[in-house]
């Protein structure tokens, strides 16, 4: 890094995920958004301007050649992740990649080995691990506060115009209900219960082949978790872990959950746990300690995380036919 006081982030693709995460980064004090890129000059020089960014570029090659830049949140389509994080690599950068990082088992391999190769942090942007709620209830499950941890119930819906198109629908882009946000209750089900011994998905599908909707069953030797995914209804989004002596819930949204509470012996204690921001800024906190600690990955989300995780999805991907 050139600058040690500060960590210089560049931001690769400027949609609506990436001005969430630019608003939390301006949250934190050891942060420095120091370059955009976007294929659209104007749209690169919007964003910069709008969270006083020094540099923007109409270019992902021009802002992963800049040498100020020590670590790149790629926030592009899910079909793009893989090149671009392995170009970062490969160009000296740190790496936060999107969620899902790839849409085979295969490029999330491949992702893994640059990171080794160029002895460069990487990390899949799986913000929800870093909450402070989340944090705090996997630790108490670990405790044993809610006695054997056995089932898990968890969705991920909403609504979006199928008529209206976008990349939600766009199945060269990686669209569809299950890598967009299926992997977030996938995610949680894989933090409560590890590695299933049996996965039961269906889906529900677009006109072009994409799932609107999936509904998965991962059952486990002595657990179950049911989760559902779909960008074609609205849910309540809670999610209930269920124990031999009580249950805890996320508040909702679970993924970006403020709190929990448990639920024991018909009693329910409450626990507020505010987020810095929207949430992100939690996952950026991680990759400034673990790149000042010279880690070239997490010990709350690791590589080896992200590559069990990506081998339950594209299981699943199997399952359920998906055309990518």
């Amino acid at each position: 890094m050139k600058n040690k006081d500060k960590i210089n982030w560049g931001i690769i693709g400027l949609g609506n995920i990436a001005n969430q995460f630019a608003a939390d980064l301006v949250l934190i004090e050891e942060a420095n958004l120091i370059a955009v890129a976007s294929r659209n000059l104007d749209k690169a020089n919007e964003f910069a301007k709008q969270y006083n960014c020094q540099k923007a570029y109409n270019s992902y090659e021009a802002l992963l050649a800049d040498d100020q830049v020590d670590i790149v949140y790629i926030a592009t389509p899910h079909d793009s992740h893989a090149e671009l994080s392995i170009k970062a690599l490969e160009n000296g950068k740190h790496v936060l990649c999107e969620k899902p990082m790839a849409l085979s088992y295969t490029d999330a391999v491949r992702m893994i080995e640059a990171s080794k190769k160029y002895n460069k942090f990487f990390m899949e942007a799986f913000w929800t691990r870093f909450l402070p709620s989340v944090k705090e209830v996997v630790e108490k499950v670990n405790q044993g506060i809610i006695g054997d941890v056995n089932s898990l119930k968890a969705d991920f819906n909403f609504y979006a115009d199928e008529a209206a198109g976008g990349r939600l629908f766009d199945k060269t882009l990686g669209g569809g209900a299950l890598y967009d946000i299926g992997v977030y209750p996938l995610f949680l089900s894989y933090i409560m219960f590890g590695i299933p011994k049996e996965i039961i998905a269906k889906s529900i599908y677009s006109k072009n082949g994409i799932d609107l909707q999936t509904s998965m069953i991962l059952h486990y030797e002595k657990a179950q978790a049911i989760l559902n995914a779909s960008i074609n209804s609205e849910s309540d989004m809670k999610a209930v872990i269920g124990g031999t002596k009580g249950h805890i819930q996320l508040n909702a949204p679970w993924y970006v959950a403020d709190g929990y509470s448990i639920v024991k012996d018909n009693k329910e204690e409450v626990f507020n746990l505010p987020n810095l921001g929207k949430g992100y800024a939690h996952e950026a906190i991680e990759c400034h300690n673990c790149i000042r600690n010279n880690q070239i990955e997490s010990e709350l989300w690791s590589h080896q995380n992200s590559l069990d995780l990506s081998k339950i999805v594209e299981e699943i991907k199997v399952q359920i036919k998906l055309p990518f």
